[in-house]
């Protein structure tokens, strides 16, 4: 496992379907959306754009605008992000999707690190920079001449709805948050599902982690965990299967 800090969490769970390249093409094959593998289809009452923004630390973010049809200037928007681990080809692209056709201007994007987005390397999350990237979705859409700066928000979906309370608690501009099936990664990687990690064991992974950063600078690559979701069971946490059952399936799968 890799290092960073207690700050960079790498995506070991929760939405995190990283298999490898064949694989993934196999999968997305046989998804009957639009070319780029959307889980969901694009709502006849709205546009979408690929579009480019960057945040304060430098990295480049891509996302999707969600444009409503014949709606007008000095809209409402709306920057979505997560779960964590997603891209915007899942649930924050059907949000936006969604909150487009009821008049908003949406942004779904791929946090750092992740996606389209870019950051090396690749696949892992810090609370402070994943922050950050919403109020980078901030201040794309609110120079946008079809938004309202007086009327922009934040949507948050699970792991990344801590991350939006992060963002609208420092950034004034932000009139209006929602988070959905909200989750705290932080607490979840320091004490693990429902609490359950004894000081222990997190001592022990936290030797682990700091032992690999001599293996790493070594090697000058990080080394990734074991990709996505192991296989369920009938004692896993009901959440963890409908991760599976979505991520890891050609329902959900990116």
């Amino acid at each position: 496992m890799k290092k960073i800090t207690f700050a960079v969490l790498v995506l070991t769970f929760v939405g995190q379907a990283c298999i490898q390249k064949t694989n993934a093409q196999k999968k997305s094959e046989k998804m009957d959306n639009t070319k780029e593998h959307y889980t969901f289809q694009l709502s006849d009452k709205v546009t979408r754009e690929k579009v480019t923004f960057k945040n304060r630390y430098g990295i480049e973010l891509t996302g999707d605008l969600y444009i409503p049809k014949n709606g007008g200037n000095k809209l409402p928007a709306i920057a979505i992000s997560g779960p964590f681990g997603a891209v915007k080809e899942q649930s924050s692209g059907l949000y936006a999707n969604q909150m487009a056709e009821r008049g908003f201007v949406a942004l779904a994007f791929d946090p750092s690190y992740t996606g389209e987005s870019g950051g090396e390397p690749r696949n892992v999350a810090s609370p402070d920079i994943n922050t950050e990237d919403f109020s980078a979705a901030i201040d794309f859409l609110g120079l946008n001449e079809k938004v309202d700066q007086n009327k922009l928000g934040i949507i948050g979906i699970c792991g990344f709805g801590g991350f939006a309370l992060n963002a609208t608690a420092v950034d004034k501009r932000v009139k209006a948050v929602a988070t959905t099936s909200m989750y705290d990664m932080s607490r979840v990687n320091a004490e693990g599902y429902f609490g359950s990690m004894t000081p222990e064991q997190r001592s022990k992974i936290l030797e682990e982690m700091s032992l690999q950063r001599w293996e790493d600078a070594k090697n000058g690559t990080p080394k990734y965990p074991e990709n996505g979701l192991g296989k369920t069971n009938e004692q896993s946490p009901q959440f963890v299967k409908e991760y599976y059952d979505y991520y890891k399936t050609e329902r959900g799968f990116h």
